[in-house]
């Protein structure tokens, strides 16, 4: 037989009228439930129980005597248990983030809720001044195995899955003596900050994981239309409200489980990524994977106005603290819009690519202008003057912080057009800004968006989305320094030229295919983007460099397809000193001997650079 051991006169009292009730009914009185305690259920060999039963205080065994014999002579017995049967409100609560928890202890008490809880979460309640049954007193089971398991058990999962509209699920809870629960509070072992908070062991990061928390969500999530599931502090105000006013909105509630099962997902999804990189560190691509996005902000409308749009932010454990300008901060101006995002990217992600003091000027992702300088109000004059046209309602990114003086220059400059009219801007984006500085550029616009960036991260993973799948690389992550300027032509590079080349081989990389650029002293000169044949692009990087071509270097993003009567030929007229191309082409040969007889030097670096 099993040994029942009480700890409240009335609690015995039910004992008693179950020894004169049917099997079933002593069943439903002495299995667990929140008003009493059962200590052990499971039979004890001989020599135990005599133990246990000497451990019983004389006190407890006279007051359960009295209590049975009262219970004996007619007296009423305790309300049943259960809570499906006396009406009794239940809510689980189980954190690892106790943010506003005494708030939501506090509300759930006040509107009559009896609070089940776990370890910490039961001391901080208790703490608060909250009533707080713990879970062990409703499974009758200790935590066990280091915490791995705690409500991984039929009296807590049987209350949250039971459908209360199926007549023979809350049967089968009365015949176990199992409570429903109303609420659900749960959120989870803070993986993601463990493993991305520095060095952690295989081992820390596997007892990170959460089991029993997930579980939970997922049960309640399924259950919905009879559990509430909350996993987000933000939601304590609206559950208590909802529960306040006593409605039955279920799309309320349909919300919360959507919320609750994309919670796990995203947990999920850092768990198998984390575990990918742990057994696979060769491997770039796994087999599947999953991208967490997070809702930063809707947009007012897409790259056009009858578009809807919305910015996400990526929570792959691959890209905290990899910078950019999703998490930018805006210090100033009107709201990002979804072209916003797009040029600022592009202006941001060129501007760190450069070392010394630069400016780069972006229209519609292109770079229409780039200079290095020390001096970087220097820098910021040359981009502009590259194509002021181009200029006026660009980007303005710059990788050293903008002090007053730059701020001034930002906010005063004039268009080289025409010496008159004040430079416009859309965004400005720098790594930093000095308080003087931020308070000069807030006084050029009220719309001038202001963002502050950190350096964009190495070796990312890029994905691009076409109709039904996606597309994904390594990062383009090549600097001039990683490769090798190969001279081909009969005449070097002299003085400033090798220079100049790879200052216009970083620059093309960011422009659009097919792309060609035109640079000296480490300023950009004129630049020729995104049209369907090379020749256009390159007559057009002329156009825009006028005279000061003579003597500049060029670069072309991928080599040219042929060359007397063509780019070569034209750009080897045009006065170019040196120009740099991957090479490849079968006509590598007609290339070089059309700058062999034009005097050009040309280099072949081996690296294509297509921008789509």
């Amino acid at each position: 037989m099993p040994l029942y051991l009480v700890s409240a006169p009335a609690a015995a009292a039910k004992l008693a009228a179950g020894a004169r009730a049917s099997p079933r009914r002593r069943r439903q009185l002495l299995l667990p439930a929140r008003h009493f305690h059962v200590l052990s259920v499971h039979p004890l060999p001989t020599q135990s129980r005599r133990a246990s039963l000497s451990s019983l205080s004389s006190s407890a065994e006279r007051a359960a005597g009295r209590a049975m014999a009262a219970a004996e002579a007619g007296a009423s017995t305790a309300p049943e248990a259960s809570s499906s049967a006396t009406g009794v409100k239940q809510a689980l609560i189980s954190l690892s983030d106790k943010t506003d928890l005494a708030n939501l202890g506090n509300g759930l008490q006040r509107l009559g809720f009896s609070i089940i809880s776990t370890g910490g979460t039961a001391s901080s309640l208790e703490a608060a001044g909250v009533n707080v049954t713990k879970v062990e007193e409703i499974t009758h089971f200790p935590e066990m195995l280091d915490g791995r398991v705690k409500t991984l058990h039929p009296s807590i999962h049987g209350g949250i899955l039971a459908r209360r509209d199926q007549k023979h699920h809350l049967e089968a809870l009365n015949k176990h003596g199992i409570g429903t629960f109303d609420v659900v509070v749960v959120n989870l072992y803070p993986f993601y900050d463990k493993v991305t908070s520095g060095a952690i062991s295989f081992e820390d990061g596997i007892e990170n994981i959460d089991i029993g928390g997930p579980t939970l969500i997922r049960a309640a999530a399924k259950n919905h239309k009879d559990v509430l599931v909350v996993v987000d502090h933000k939601d304590y105000p609206a559950l208590l409200e909802y529960l306040d006013g006593k409605q039955d909105d279920q799309d309320f509630r349909r919300m919360l489980a959507w919320k609750a099962f994309q919670h796990v997902a995203s947990y999920d999804s850092a768990v198998s990524e984390w575990l990918w990189k742990q057994t696979n560190k060769g491997e770039t691509f796994p087999p599947s994977f999953t991208v967490p996005l997070s809702l930063k902000s809707t947009l007012r409308y897409g790259e056009n106005p009858h578009q809807k749009a919305a910015f996400y932010s990526d929570k792959s454990l691959s890209l905290v603290n990899a910078g950019g300008i999703a998490t930018a901060i805006q210090h100033h101006g009107k709201e990002m819009s979804y072209n916003n995002y797009l040029d600022a990217d592009a202006a941001w992600n060129c501007v760190s690519e450069f070392e010394s003091p630069t400016c780069v000027v972006v229209k519609h992702t292109n770079p229409c202008g780039v200079a290095s300088r020390q001096d970087i109000l220097e820098a910021y004059r040359l981009a502009v003057k590259a194509d002021p046209v181009s200029a006026f309602g660009g980007i303005v990114a710059f990788n050293t912080t903008i002090d007053e003086d730059l701020a001034r220059e930002i906010r005063e400059f004039r268009s080289p057009t025409d010496g008159e009219t004040r430079m416009f801007y859309e965004i400005v984006v720098a790594p930093g800004y000095t308080e003087k500085g931020l308070e000069v550029l807030k006084g050029k616009s009220k719309t001038l968006r202001l963002l502050e960036a950190q350096r964009s991260g190495k070796g990312m993973l890029s994905l691009r989305q076409v109709n039904g799948g996606w597309l994904a690389q390594e990062s383009d992550d090549l600097t001039p320094e990683a490769i090798t300027f190969t001279k081909m032509s009969e005449r070097a590079p002299e003085g400033s030229e090798l220079s100049d080349s790879r200052f216009a081989w970083l620059c093309v990389k960011h422009v659009k295919s097919n792309a060609i650029v035109i640079a000296k002293n480490n300023c950009m000169l004129g630049m020729g983007s995104g049209q369907p044949n090379r020749l256009e692009s390159l007559r057009i990087a002329f156009r825009k460099a006028g005279e000061e071509a003579k003597g500049a270097a060029l670069a072309s993003d991928a080599f040219f397809p042929f060359a007397w009567n063509d780019a070569v030929e034209e750009a080897c007229r045009s006065g170019i000193a040196v120009i740099a191309e991957p090479g490849g082409s079968i006509r590598d040969q007609d290339a070089v001997d059309c700058c062999d007889k034009y005097g050009v030097s040309l280099l072949f670096t081996g690296v294509r650079h297509f921008r789509h």
